[in-house]
Parts: C-alpha cells; sequence; structure tokens
C-alpha cells in the first residue's frame, strides 16, 4: 500500500512540475507615439514602377535585319520605321507578280477587242441567214466564235483578279518588312543589330532573335502591389496613396488606387493592387521599386491623438481579428486590437492595448491564453 502511494505522489509531482512549467518568450514593450489630424496611413506595402503599355517590336516573317533606326532612351511616334528586313527575295517576287498582272489585262484587252468583232460577225450572219442569204453553218460557226470569246473573256477577267490579289499580298509581305511603332513611347532596350535574323517565334539555339527592341509608353506608368490578403479590407478604389520611391526617398508622390484585382495568388497569398500616379514625372522609371502607404481621412473634425506602437511581429490573425499575447503577471493573455497602420516593422494600435505593456514577439506558436511564460530578452 506504501509503495502505491509513493507512486502516486511522485505521479502527482511530475503532472504539477509539466502543469506549471513556463514556456519561454521574447517580449517587446509597447510605447506610444503622437499621431497628427486628417489623413492616417491605414497601411503601408512596396511595389513596383510598371507600364500599362509596353510592347516588344517583333515582325510578321522571319527574316535578316538589315537596319536598325533606334537607340535605347530614344523617343518614337506611332508609326515611325524602327528596322527593316532584307526584302531582296519578297521585292522580286512583287516584280515578277505585277509582270503577271499587267500579262493577264493585255490578254483580257485583246480577248475584248476579239469578243467585239465576232458579236459583229454573229450579227451579220443573223441578218443574213434571215434572208436565206448564207447557209446555216456559217451562222453556227459565228455563234460558236461569240460564244467561245465570252467564255475566255470571264475567265481572263478572274484570271487578272487572281493576279491582282497576288500583288497585294506580295505589297503586304514587302510592307512586313518594315518594322513601326505600334504606339508613341520610349525605346527601353534595342534587342537585335543588322545581320542577325529575327523571327515572331523562337527558334531555339540562340541564334534567332524575337524582337527588334521593346517600346514603352511613358504615360502609362503606374504601381503594381501585392497586398497580403489578411489586409486587403483596408484598400478600397480610388483610396488616396502617397508613394515614396526608392531613388528618391524624400519625395512623397501623391497617388490613388486604379483597381483591385478581384482574385487572389494561392502561392503567396496576396491580392494584386494597381496604383496611379495623380501625375506624372520624368524621375519615374518602368521597374523602379516603390513604397507606397494607403491612407484613410480622419473623419469631419480630425484631431491629433496617440497610438501604441509594436513591432510588426507580434500582431497575429486569429480568427480574421488581428491579436497580440500580453504578459501578465507572468502569464499569457490574448487581447484584440486594432491596428490602425502598419511598417514592414511596426504596427501602430489605435485601441487594445496600453503603453508600457509587454507583448510577445516571439513564442511558442502554439501559445495559449493563460499560459505560464517566462520572459527571456537579453
Amino acid at each position: 500500500m506504501a509503495a502505491a502511494l509513493v507512486v502516486l505522489a511522485a505521479a502527482a509531482v511530475a503532472w504539477l512540475t509539466t502543469r506549471t512549467k513556463a514556456a519561454e518568450v521574447r517580449t517587446a514593450v509597447a510605447r506610444q507615439e503622437t499621431t497628427s489630424g486628417g489623413e492616417r496611413t491605414v497601411l503601408n506595402a512596396s511595389g513596383y514602377v510598371t507600364a500599362r503599355r509596353q510592347a516588344t517590336i517583333s515582325s510578321k516573317v522571319t527574316g535578316k535585319v538589315t537596319e536598325v533606326l533606334i537607340e535605347e532612351g530614344m523617343k518614337v511616334t506611332e508609326g515611325q520605321v524602327l528596322a527593316r528586313l532584307d526584302d531582296t527575295n519578297v521585292a522580286a517576287s512583287l516584280q515578277l507578280a505585277r509582270a503577271q498582272l499587267e500579262s493577264a489585262r493585255q490578254a483580257l484587252a485583246e480577248t475584248q477587242v476579239r469578243l467585239r468583232e465576232s458579236e459583229q460577225d454573229l450579227q451579220r450572219q443573223t441578218e443574213l441567214i434571215a434572208k436565206h442569204v448564207v447557209a446555216k453553218v456559217d451562222f453556227d460557226h459565228a455563234e460558236a466564235d461569240a460564244a467561245a470569246y465570252k467564255a475566255r473573256l470571264a475567265q481572263q477577267q478572274v484570271d487578272a483578279t487572281v493576279s491582282e490579289r497576288t500583288v497585294t499580298i506580295w505589297q503586304q509581305q514587302l510592307d512586313d518588312m518594315i518594322l513601326r511603332a505600334p504606339f508613341s513611347g520610349i525605346v527601353t532596350s534595342k534587342n537585335a543589330q543588322p545581320g542577325e535574323m529575327i523571327s515572331p517565334i523562337s527558334a531555339g539555339g540562340g541564334f534567332t532573335r524575337t524582337g527588334i527592341c521593346t517600346v514603352v509608353d511613358m504615360g502609362s506608368l503606374e504601381i503594381e502591389i501585392d497586398v497580403n490578403e489578411a489586409y486587403i479590407n483596408r484598400v478600397e478604389p480610388a483610396q488616396p496613396v502617397e508613394a515614396t520611391l526608392d531613388a528618391y526617398p524624400e519625395w512623397k508622390i501623391p497617388c490613388k488606387v486604379i483597381a483591385i484585382i478581384p482574385t487572389a495568388d494561392r502561392d503567396k497569398s496576396t491580392v494584386k493592387v494597381r496604383v496611379g500616379f495623380d501625375r506624372l514625372d520624368p524621375r519615374i522609371l518602368p521597374e523602379m521599386s516603390v513604397k507606397v502607404a494607403f491612407r484613410e481621412e480622419g473623419g469631419a473634425h480630425p484631431v491629433a491623438g496617440t497610438a501604441v506602437v509594436v513591432p510588426k511581429a507580434a500582431v497575429r490573425q486569429d480568427a480574421g481579428r488581428d491579436v497580440v499575447m500580453v504578459v501578465q503577471g507572468g502569464r499569457a493573455e490574448r487581447r484584440a486590437v486594432t491596428v490602425g497602420a502598419m511598417t514592414d516593422s511596426e504596427a501602430a494600435l489605435s485601441a487594445g492595448l496600453a503603453p508600457g505593456e509587454h507583448v510577445v514577439v516571439d513564442g511558442p506558436k502554439n501559445l495559449s491564453d493563460g499560459a505560464t511564460v517566462k520572459e527571456t530578452n537579453p
């Protein structure tokens, strides 16, 4: 009996020890910051400047480049000649097609003359046979000749039409040897040189180019941002945005949300947002890195206030709400909070937390409300 009591006591001690073992967590102290009235930032994100309208100019056919008339940075207008391909064979085929068309037209003119002559002869034979002056066989020959020339004329008219369309086809192919700008813009890359082969499709092997150059419409620049789907509810169409280019960190650029693309990326858990510049500037270039702050009006009577700032890692998502774990008396307390703004490293809370409180920044993933914790800050 005594042995059984000892075993039970040992088990109880082990259970109590396990139950009261504190989880080690790293914490940070929430601090208070003053915020101004008016517009406030509800979300910070980063993205890139992109061109809504850009194109890599290629050809319709495979050919050898004979002339390239552009350089990087050059402004081009719609329809401007950018490059030319070798048109020797196409030009020769066009000349042949034109000669065949001229031959068809000459044959057609001759047949028209012969037809008029046969019709006149038929008219005479018709009058004579009515008077019984000529034999019926002569009338039959005249009638057959007129019918034959009519049939030949119809065939030659079709041949002439075919020749005209052949000329049109070769003329179009000759025009395809000239590469033109589809719209006005700036050349951002030059991809081919005279003597190289170019093709509308990749031929493999690296010896055939698929484009002469890339043209960008600088008037179509905008910002593309991948917003975490957990915060997409803070973004609205036409919402004011303040953009800052990494190249010009002191320059605040006013923008607006153009569109929220109505689909999410399942791999990145993000939603794409398009942001347009209120006014373009020559300093804004495609593919520049940019940071944006989505703004929200402070209300009808905006006043200055305060916010509690904590590290971004302290804010978690639980059942669709923003929460933090607060350390109170050696235990973790789950606290729902309202995030007013967020940067890459910090979050500004407008409700739910007081300055000076300790929030968990790093700890066990399964840390529950009421769990015993031990702060291990260096």
